[in-house]
């Protein structure tokens, strides 16, 4: 079973809890096992500690996935980036996350909760969760991400 990493700062905490719904009840559908790594409230926090929970729990559980929110999802994407071995890819269309998925192996998505409505983000998560990655020409460009 995939697990599935999750979390939020303030900005994007209700959408984050109506994806935690939404992953909760098609678990079986996904094969996936979800865990929030917070905040339990939309209490100030700062986006990048969230991040980087998120990223070292991805990069320590092989097939795994990130689902990082914020305001518009780029600080997330932007903080996520940091890590060797993450591709953070902001989706805002469920062609955005498939192409993300399909073509650079993303294995974090970050979402806007400003920008995008809850049913788009759900029907981009699902996108996310259920396109493999391509492979064969890609390979060769998401090893080139790694080289330093």
């Amino acid at each position: 079973m995939r697990k599935i990493w999750i979390a939020s700062d303030h900005a994007g905490f209700e959408l984050k809890a109506r994806l935690v719904e939404i992953l909760q009840q098609h678990r079986d559908d996904f094969q996936t096992e979800l865990i929030d790594l917070g905040p339990t409230s939309a209490a100030r926090v700062d986006y990048p500690d969230f991040a980087k929970l998120v990223c070292r729990e991805v990069l320590q559980h092989s097939d795994s996935r990130g689902i990082l929110i914020c305001g518009s999802g780029q600080g997330m994407a932007i903080a996520a980036n940091r890590h060797r071995h993450i591709r953070a890819a902001l989706c805002w269309s469920e062609t955005a996350a498939e192409l993300a998925r399909a073509h650079n192996d993303a294995n974090v998505l970050c979402l806007g909760a400003r920008l995008i409505e809850a049913d788009l983000a759900v029907k981009i998560l699902k996108v996310f969760l259920s396109t493999a990655f391509e492979g064969e020409r890609h390979v060769g460009r998401i090893q080139k991400l790694d080289q330093d």
